[in-house]
């Protein structure tokens, strides 16, 4: 895969919370650049496709098919690491009005 960017929008294979199995999925680049760029890893947020339920620190994205998704969206505050490898696929990259509306609703769930 090519360089990956803070914002990039990507299909990603994530391992279930329960720690069995795993499944392709839309998620969120959120680590910087620089963090990319050293690192094994990207720290990435879920996206679902889910929008009847919205969670604390979830935002919808509002320019979905921009970023490359097929159905309206939604970015989770379910934040993981994921190593490089299991990346499959960019679809896009999220607008900066969505991100910065998603970074905010994160840093908010979290406590920052």
């Amino acid at each position: 895969m090519t360089k990956i960017k803070c914002g990039d929008v990507i299909l990603v294979e994530v391992v279930f919370s329960s720690g069995v199995g795993a499944k392709s999925r839309p998620a969120l680049v959120l680590s910087d650049n620089e963090y990319n760029r050293s690192r094994g890893e990207v720290i990435i947020s879920g996206i679902t496709s889910n929008t009847n339920r919205l969670h604390i620190g979830d935002t919808e994205i509002a320019d979905w098919e921009k970023a490359g998704l097929k159905l309206p969206s939604l970015a989770t505050a379910v934040i993981q690491t994921v190593k490089k490898d299991r990346i499959r696929k960019h679809l896009g990259q999220i607008e900066r009005t969505d991100f910065s509306l998603i970074e905010k609703n994160i840093a908010k769930a979290l406590g920052l």
